[in-house]
């Protein structure tokens, strides 16, 4: 038998031992800490035939919490394994928590990307299960197909999120100044998401997404 051989069944993030780990280390370390509870995920993903084992990882936040993968990836560089594949999680628990507004800002932003709609493999005019299921399939590419084409999907779907809520800002500019104003701030930071993970498919593709 080989001793290397990696389990069917890996072991999930155990919110006491993540804290344990993070609370107490000085950056370098918990940047080591990030680095390696990625790799080691996304490589036993990759090297498993189990499809229960990939759907645990895809609903990884239900499982643990988003606090407990905050505590180890939330401070990685956006052009680090770690830091997008937080990106992608909070993206998905977005969509699950409040999919009523994910679903406006995409019907509002869609037709203003198209390039980026084809990317992200939604049927036009979108229902709120298509983007429940493009969340997972996002997730499900990045542990068993082309992480760098799941990357690109994830940065696409900002993108049309991102245009949606800048529209929706210019509706509310007039009506609501302060809420157009945090609309117009959420469209920028989508934006700059979107981009982050464009970037890291590149890095992906050359090698370098570590």
């Amino acid at each position: 038998m080989d001793d290397h051989r990696v389990p069917r069944r890996p072991a999930m993030l155990d919110p006491r031992d993540a804290e344990a780990l993070t609370g107490e280390l000085d950056p370098a370390m918990r940047d080591e800490v990030a680095h390696v509870t990625a790799r080691i995920l996304v490589d036993r993903a990759r090297t498993t035939e189990d499809p229960a084992v990939v759907d645990r990882l895809v609903r990884l936040v239900e499982h643990e919490g988003l606090d407990t993968v905050a505590e180890l990836w939330a401070d990685a560089a956006p052009s680090s394994l770690p830091g997008a594949l937080w990106r992608i999680y909070v993206l998905r628990e977005w969509v699950r928590r409040d999919l009523q507004t994910i679903v406006l800002r995409y019907r509002l932003g869609v037709d203003a990307a198209p390039v980026s709609e084809a990317v992200a493999g939604v049927p036009s005019p979108p229902e709120p299960d298509n983007l429940r299921q493009l969340a997972d399939a996002v997730l499900s590419g990045v542990f068993t197909g082309d992480l760098a084409v799941a990357l690109e999907r994830a940065g696409a779907f900002c993108r049309i999120l991102s245009t949606g809520a800048a529209f929706d800002a210019d509706a509310r500019e007039h009506a609501d100044p302060r809420a157009a104003s945090s609309m117009t701030h959420g469209a920028s930071s989508l934006l700059r998401t979107a981009e982050e993970l464009e970037h890291a498919a590149d890095l992906w593709r050359q090698g370098l997404l570590e």
